[in-house]
């Protein structure tokens, strides 16, 4: 009864929660001493004590100062779905010694989260080591066989989302990030994962090409139906009845900044738009213009056709070896190059893109690709650009843009010194200082390895702690302080200063009075005595809000739309003091708890602690 009053709730407000994303993710996907303390708890008659768990972070990624957090909708989509099968059951007690009672299986079978609560900071805010991400309270038995799959789905996610953040940040708001990464990744799961995670974080693309393409996935309502579905935010429960699509077509249509990758799968997965073009192999196989068979080529308004597009491109090149500006820039070009260049954008005029370091960038590359741009600008279409994989992207990049702004100016082509300039070749954030720092003419970046492998760091290292039972705080010790827990069920606000900047995290003890805008405030370091300062805050945001209310009357918040999420993390990586951003030797925030709570902290380590004898 109590789970049928809970599906009627969700459903009579209009929301269907679907299962997650990925099919993997199910009450199996934990580890096994989950399921032997599941059963010790049930054994010892203990398993529906009233339990509140922590999932939090003790440390922030890539030797920096903030993270994002991601991954929440998963979660929920979990929990709402949580319940064993009959054949997951069988497995289980397979796994289990044969000791097990069967009445534990039983209780298996009408497990769900029914019972569970789930407060959590919103999806897209920044946020700091040892504040809880989300806050699990219910039963200890289903909040224990919780802990693995809540873990895995916000650790990777926050991570990828926070490398999307700092590439976002070292590139530039004006540079758009291309997310290139699905044959670097760890394995499949990995791909698809991360080409959702990155969508609303930064990664990005709206050149001419990609707007067509999205115009195409609007007009499709399938397609859009799965774009609701999957990527309104980095997960979403999607309301039911009118306004869906309607509402996520406007927001394609004003937002600019959408994640673009290279991942087909995902883009049928989760309506995310795809970006690709050709790689050396489609250069090298051709050897010479004679092998294109078909040289026809209709105008883009369909009112004339050039028979003879191949004599078009080469009438182009020797205009360009007979130019004042450009001669001496390059003499005879790779005419295989030539060839592949000639035969791509036949097939894809409207969105042709070249790669052009097969044989050599100014010599040949941008020769034969403004050629071929050049004889399909005669024909009404327009060229998106070059994609630059090795070399001096920097120094390639400059003498690209010199080229076309001297075609543009010889042939008088408006437009085409702004051509498009895409750069490849295993960018990170190193790279894209250095380029910055070096002066470059790059229009958009195509990360795949460093971002989607998180190649700087392999894990966020989220943690899940015991943090009260029965309403009785509990602590965990470790000879390292950092790994020490901070017990109780807490709230957690954000305190703001005169400039808007957050100035400092807090938490206190669940019945303490919340801050108050102007009152001045103990802040204190959870561990160390003398790291204590006041705070009168200008403005107070509490960071915890209830997502899952079981069958409690707490207020639920939404999950909100993909362009929410995005602002939220705009909006406060912008709000973040630059200090605490910058990439290198960046200044910690200030975590920090009540003075009432950190006396009961220290109360709690030195009542636990056993005290040592010396002989």
């Amino acid at each position: 009864m109590v789970v049928e009053k809970v599906i009627a709730k969700w459903n009579c407000s209009g929301r269907v929660v679907e299962g997650p994303t990925n099919p993997m993710v199910t009450p199996l996907l934990t580890d096994l001493y989950q399921f032997t303390m599941a059963y010790a708890y049930w054994k010892a008659n203990k398993h529906q004590e009233r339990a509140v768990f922590d999932l939090y972070f003790r440390k922030n990624p890539f030797g920096g100062e903030y993270t994002v957090f991601a991954g929440l909708e998963e979660c929920i989509r979990l929990i709402a779905n949580f319940k064993f099968t009959e054949d997951e059951i069988s497995f289980i007690r397979e796994i289990l010694p044969g000791s097990c009672e069967d009445g534990f299986f039983d209780y298996l079978r009408g497990l769900d989260c029914s019972e569970v609560e789930v407060y959590a900071i919103a999806e897209g805010s920044v946020v700091f080591p040892k504040v809880p991400l989300l806050r699990i309270e219910g039963p200890i038995a289903v909040a224990q066989l919780l802990e693995t799959p809540l873990v895995n789905l916000v650790n990777f996610a926050s991570l990828v989302a926070t490398n999307a953040a700092r590439h976002r940040f070292v590139a530039g708001k004006s540079k758009q990030l291309l997310e290139f990464g699905l044959r670097r990744a760890q394995g499949p799961d990995g791909g698809i994962s991360a080409s959702k995670v990155l969508l609303p974080w930064g990664v990005n693309g709206s050149d001419p090409a990609f707007r067509r393409d999205l115009k195409l996935i609007q007009g499709a309502s399938s397609k859009l139906r799965k774009l609701s579905r999957f990527t309104r935010s980095l997960y979403l429960i999607v309301p039911s009845g009118k306004g869906t699509k309607t509402e996520t077509r406007t927001f394609f249509k004003a937002e600019k900044n959408i994640s673009v990758a290279s991942n087909v799968a995902a883009g049928k997965l989760f309506g995310i738009p795809l970006r690709g073009t050709h790689s050396h192999a489609f250069v090298s196989s051709y050897m010479s213009p004679d092998e294109i068979i078909d040289k026809s080529l209709q105008s883009a308004d369909g009112s004339s056709s050039c028979e003879d597009f191949v004599s078009l491109v080469q009438t182009w090149i020797n205009k360009f070896q007979l130019s004042n500006s450009l001669r001496g820039i390059f003499g005879e070009t790779n005419q295989s190059e030539l060839a592949a260049f000639t035969s791509y954008a036949l097939a894809f005029p409207r969105s042709f893109l070249a790669l052009v370091d097969t044989y050599d960038v100014m010599r040949s590359g941008i020769p034969n690709f403004c050629a071929v741009a050049l004889a399909l600008n005669d024909l009404g279409y327009k060229a998106v650009g070059i994609r630059l994989d090795s070399g001096d992207l920097a120094y390639l990049s400059c003498e690209a843009r010199k080229f076309f702004s001297a075609v543009e100016k010889e042939f008088g082509v408006p437009g085409f010194g702004k051509t498009g300039i895409t750069a490849s070749n295993d960018l990170n954030e190193e790279t894209l200082d250095a380029l910055n720092k070096q002066g470059h003419e790059v229009d958009s970046y195509g990360i795949g390895t460093y971002l989607v492998t998180c190649y700087a760091q392999a894990a966020l290292g989220c943690v899940f702690k015991l943090v009260e039972i029965n309403n009785q705080p509990r602590i965990k010790l470790s000879e390292d302080v950092s790994k020490v827990s901070i017990p109780c069920k807490k709230r957690s606000y954000r305190l703001y200063g005169r400039e808007g900047y957050p100035l400092v995290d807090i938490m206190t003890g669940g019945n303490e009075p919340s801050p108050k805008v102007g009152e001045r405030i103990l802040c204190r370091h959870p561990f160390n005595e003398s790291k204590r300062a006041y705070v009168v805050p200008q403005q107070v945001e509490e960071l915890l809000k209830c997502y899952w209310p079981g069958s409690s009357d707490e207020p639920r918040e939404d999950l909100p739309p993909l362009k929410d999420i995005r602002d939220r993390c705009i909006k406060q990586l912008e709000r973040m003091r630059p200090d605490h951003m910058r990439r290198l030797n960046p200044t910690p925030y200030k975590v920090s708890v009540s003075a009432k709570l950190y006396d009961f902290i220290h109360f709690l380590w030195l009542n636990e602690a056993p005290v040592g004898e010396l002989q």
